[in-house]
């Protein structure tokens, strides 16, 4: 325990482990594994996200499938609030509304129930890894189609090289670990 009383906090980066070539040649893969199976290092990584979205008077979370759904609701848990889960077409079984969004090798969609948020709800866009920013900016049209206002856009890691803030902007947005290249 350091001087001041407080538990030692485990630094984050050392838990993401890069695997080069994955999921095709070229990408170096941030595998955040590591870091969900150490318990210190997880609860550090969500209270850190909260402090992010807790001045922010955040109603909800929102995030989409799969590795969204790893630290969303967690990340809304501390955060005291609510969780929306955005899918796939098909796999949610209330009426839906849904954005499209665009891919390197084409297009996906996003969907969330027609009342998973309110007119005038306070949203904090979540997702593991902010690349090129197609699947955040999607979760801010279907907040926004619904009602409900992006009060920001929090990462766990972000791929600063590949521009996805901008694609975001004006929205805040803010990550936790920052790579440059």
């Amino acid at each position: 325990m350091p001087m001041d009383g407080m538990p030692a906090r485990p630094p984050l980066r050392p838990l993401i482990r890069e695997i080069p070539d994955f999921p095709r040649p070229g990408i170096g893969f941030k595998d955040i594994t590591p870091l969900l199976a150490n318990a210190d290092a997880l609860a550090e990584a969500v209270r850190l996200m909260a402090d992010y979205g807790r001045p922010l008077g955040v109603d909800c979370v929102i995030a989409a499938e799969a590795r969204g759904f790893l630290l969303g609701p967690a990340l809304a848990l501390e955060l005291g609030a609510g969780f929306v889960l955005a899918r796939k077409p098909g796999k949610l079984p209330y009426e839906t509304v849904s954005a499209e969004y665009l891919l390197e090798y084409g297009s996906d969609q996003l969907e969330v129930h027609s009342d998973a948020i309110g007119a005038g709800a306070r949203v904090l866009v979540h997702d593991d890894l902010l690349a090129t920013g197609g699947t955040a900016a999607a979760l801010c049209e279907l907040v926004e189609q619904l009602g409900g206002e992006v009060v920001g856009c929090g990462f766990l890691i972000e791929l600063a090289f590949l521009g996805g803030r901008a694609r975001l902007a004006p929205r805040e947005t803010h990550a936790l670990l920052t790579y440059e290249s």
